[in-house]
């Protein structure tokens, strides 16, 4: 390699501050200059000299829309992207790959790997797996017992502070129904959907899992129940969570998974079920979900999905926008989390971005791709999958 090769970062890199406030990018920094790169705060710029054979990693967190994205990136000015959260436009070539920082693509548009499947391009799309999986599952079981056992907190709090309640009369007011015992509904047993069934049966739980048949061995050789369909998997169950991702796009854009928690799935469930969706916002039919929430059949929702604002017209758009009705609709029954859960864990983001960093540098430098979603270009080899230590596998 003698040129110079860009490559654009588009989210954070650290979530800590350092000493001036500023989102800490230090850790990943060093990383990226032992590996013999180059960091560079902000967009590169039109005629700027770079150091010849050197990769140069360019952080610019806050291209918020497409329109700012493709302004950045659309002529090629990079070769290759590292992103989380941030969609990656179609128009936007990366020539040497992209790699997402956590499980699933349905950000990575660009046409260089044929788009969020990762078929037929000539650039190899790549994730991070497993590095959100313990942080996502930890959020999944707060928001659940955000909800259960229903014990008021709050209420019991003040009411003790203002020197209302006493024990002996009051405490038969407030009956509870622990989570042992509980069945739980999971969908997917990739790396977040088997640690969140680790967690629920640390809590006396019993997780019935519902994922691709190729993971049926894993589940049932780990002491978990398996299901054969979602609907199955829901049947007589107290609390249904997914983790199944959007699945393969079709050519209309739409996704197998789109859609796959509805009316079918909540009916089966017992009455006053707790729904989670910590996985994509268009996973769980919002319509569906509303009825069931007015018939009583589903008690709380929590759901954590994208959400943006147009800084011009304040419109707001993104998967979770469809639960805002539902949050004004059904006050305290339903809790929304702007994709916060896999994504605020700061050693978690860092992990992720360095193994980013590496598979780049890996696709660029040998053209191993390591973590590959969709299609392997030609010229390149299969380095297989790299998971962190903790990771379920």
């Amino acid at each position: 390699m003698t040129a110079a090769k860009r490559i654009l970062i588009c989210d954070l890199v650290g979530l800590a501050r350092n000493g001036a406030g500023e989102p800490d990018v230090s850790e990943v920094k060093a990383h990226i200059e032992a590996k013999g790169g180059v960091f560079h705060h902000g967009l590169w710029r039109e005629g700027e000299v770079l150091a010849e054979g050197r990769l140069h990693f360019f952080h610019a967190p806050d291209l918020a829309c497409a329109a700012d994205f493709i302004a950045a990136a659309g002529q090629g000015q990079y070769d290759a992207v590292i992103a989380a959260a941030t969609t990656v436009p179609e128009a936007c070539p990366f020539p040497e790959g992209g790699v997402r920082m956590g499980a699933g693509t349905g950000n990575m548009h660009s046409r260089s790997w044929g788009g969020p499947n990762g078929s037929g391009g000539a650039a190899p799309l790549m994730n991070t797996p497993g590095f959100n999986a313990r942080a996502t599952a930890q959020m999944v079981m707060k928001a659940l017992l955000h909800f259960l056992p229903d014990l008021p907190f709050a209420l019991l709090h003040e009411r003790v502070m203002a020197g209302t309640f006493d024990t002996s009369r009051h405490l038969k007011d407030f009956p509870t129904h622990g989570l042992a015992g509980r069945r739980i509904a999971i969908a997917g047993f990739g790396n977040i959907g088997s640690a969140v069934a680790h967690l629920a049966r640390a809590f006396g739980m019993v997780p019935v899992i519902y994922s691709r048949p190729h993971h049926r061995e894993k589940i049932e050789r780990a002491g978990f129940l398996s299901a054969r369909s979602i609907e199955a998997a829901a049947t007589a169950t107290d609390v249904v969570t997914l983790h199944a991702g959007l699945g393969q796009r079709a050519a209309d854009g739409t996704y197998e998974n789109a859609g796959m928690l509805d009316a079918g799935t909540f009916t089966r469930m017992n009455r006053a079920a707790t729904v989670i969706n910590f996985d994509r916002g268009e996973c769980l039919n919002a319509t569906d979900l509303q009825a069931a929430l007015a018939a009583g059949q589903v008690a709380h929702a929590a759901i954590d999905a994208d959400i943006f604002v147009d800084e011009k017209t304040g419109a707001i758009s993104g998967p979770l926008a469809p639960y805002l009705p539902l949050a004004r609709a059904f006050p305290g029954r339903v809790l929304l989390l702007p994709h916060a859960a896999a994504d605020t864990d700061h050693p978690t983001r860092v992990a992720a971005a360095r193994q980013a960093v590496d598979q780049i540098i890996a696709a660029i430098t040998t053209r191993t791709v390591h973590n590959l979603k969709g299609d392997l270009p030609k010229g390149y080899a299969d380095g297989g999958a790299v998971l962190p230590p903790w990771a379920s596998g």
